[in-house]
Formats: structure tokens, C-alpha cells, sequence
């Protein structure tokens, strides 16, 4: 997820806990981790999950519950096949019509 400004009154270190523990609520999670890339903070929640359809919920349920402590600008859902990450076709488009953009 691309991260925007916090909502109001929101700590910055309190970002990353909250989406670990959106995610939490459904499934388990590997990892989180925060990146900095060009200024923009971009967290990473990395979980395991039964089948795509579920993997696609949780990172919705994710990216909403982020949404509430500041502007989600991007995200997407990725399956990992070996090597490899690969988006899910069900991510969103990334645009306005995004519930979380």
C-alpha cells in the first residue's frame, strides 16, 4: 500500500500496527514491513490465505481499516507462484473509484 497523509491526530508509528492487525483479525501474518521509496511511505503485509478469493478480501479488509488513519493512494494484492509475485486479477484499479483511493 502507497500511503498519503495521516488522518487527523493519528501518530505516524501507528500505521503499520493497524494494518498487521487488520489482517490479524482474518488470517496469519508472515510479515509487515515500511519502505520509504521517493518520499512515499509504502507498508507491505505479507499472510497466508486458503485460496486467491480470500487473499483478495483480506487486502481489501487491510487497505479499508489503513483507510481510516490515512489516504490509502495505491494498493494491490499479489500471489506468490515460485519465484515470482504476481498481482491478482482481483486487485483494484487504483483509481478513484477505489473504495480506499
Amino acid at each position: 500500500m502507497a500511503i498519503g497523509a495521516l488522518a487527523a491526530g493519528v501518530a505516524p508509528d501507528s500505521v503499520l500496527p493497524a494494518a498487521k492487525a487488520a489482517a490479524l483479525e482474518l488470517v496469519v501474518v508472515e510479515a509487515v514491513d515500511l519502505h520509504v521509496v521517493s518520499g512515499q511511505a509504502r507498508i507491505v503485509v505479507r499472510f497466508t490465505a486458503d485460496d486467491d478469493d480470500i487473499a483478495a478480501q483480506v487486502a481489501q479488509h487491510v487497505a479499508s481499516v489503513t483507510g481510516t488513519l490515512a489516504v490509502v493512494e495505491s494498493w494491490r494484492a499479489t500471489v506468490r507462484n515460485g519465484a515470482r509475485w504476481n498481482s491478482l486479477s482481483t486487485s483494484p484499479s487504483n483509481d478513484r473509484d477505489s473504495p480506499t483511493g
